[in-house]
């Protein structure tokens, strides 16, 4: 469950990384630690992310949030790089990992498989290709749960 501050959180931090040429991924305020953590993943628009990246929307951030007391108690603020084993969701994703080896999970077995492994053609309206051992596989949007990018080609 989103925690309730999360979208006053997004609505000072998005404009801070546009702002940097950096784009927001993901926010969580993990409040079942002591003290809780905010975690922001963020990706640079024009080259790989770098540790300046995090360390620039961690300073600003950080001067926001006191400046705004939005988060009144002690927490701990981390800013980093979502990383290669992420989920794929937004069409810009799956425009930039075209040729990248994914890893499908789906809700439901097709043709005989619960997950499939290859490389991303593309995704469309009705399906995600993938190209696998040079045979290219259309699986239907609705049965797949989640698409990783994966550190290993197609099998």
């Amino acid at each position: 469950m989103t925690h309730p501050l999360t979208p006053q959180i997004l609505d000072l931090a998005i404009p801070i990384a546009d702002s940097l040429g950096l784009e927001l991924v993901t926010a969580v305020f993990y409040t079942n630690q002591s003290p809780p953590v905010l975690r922001l993943d963020i990706r640079n628009l024009s080259q790989d992310t770098s540790l300046d990246d995090c360390e620039r929307m961690s300073r600003a951030v950080e001067a926001s949030l006191d400046a705004s007391e939005l988060i009144p108690d002690a927490y701990v603020l981390e800013v980093s790089s979502p990383g290669i084993s992420r989920s794929l969701t937004t069409d810009r994703e799956f425009i930039s990992f075209k040729g990248f080896p994914v890893c499908l999970m789906l809700t439901e077995a097709y043709k005989g498989h619960k997950s499939f492994s290859g490389n991303l053609i593309e995704r469309d309206e009705e399906c995600i290709h993938i190209n696998q051992k040079g045979r290219a596989i259309a699986i239907p949007r609705h049965l797949v749960q989640t698409v990783q990018l994966s550190d290993a080609g197609s099998e």
